[in-house]
């Protein structure tokens, strides 16, 4: 069983940064992809960014060259380092993990967190 707890949301003008994280807890971790979504009120979750078990990574059009996933497997933490944010990227972020180590664009993980609200003001 792996658990993930969500961190690093918040409220931010446009053009800001924030640093999302997510922990995992599970010693197999490392051999998981991890995949960062969104989704904001009355839309569906969307895809943001996916990174697999050896760091290959996805990005969404709408964030590509904005975010960067990047994951410590000594600190069993996934990041996504926001930049250049708009106010369109308001939304609760939540990481999954997925055992296979794979990445999906999909919501076809294992687990999830509970989400963090990001809020970017224009």
């Amino acid at each position: 069983q792996v658990q993930l707890v969500e961190s690093g949301g918040g409220l931010v003008q446009a053009g800001g940064s924030l640093r999302l994280s997510c922990a995992a807890s599970g010693r197999t971790f490392s051999s998981y992809a991890v995949g960062w979504f969104r989704q904001d009120p009355g839309k569906d979750r969307e895809f943001v960014s996916a990174i697999d078990w050896i760091g290959r990574s996805n990005y969404a059009d709408s964030v590509k060259g904005r975010f960067t996933i990047s994951r410590d497997n000594a600190k069993n933490t996934v990041y996504l380092q926001m930049n250049s944010l708009k106010p369109e990227d308001t939304a609760v972020y939540y990481c999954a993990a997925r055992r296979t180590g794979g990445i999906v664009v999909t919501q076809e993980y294992d687990y999830w967190g509970q989400g963090t609200q990001v809020t970017v003001s224009s």
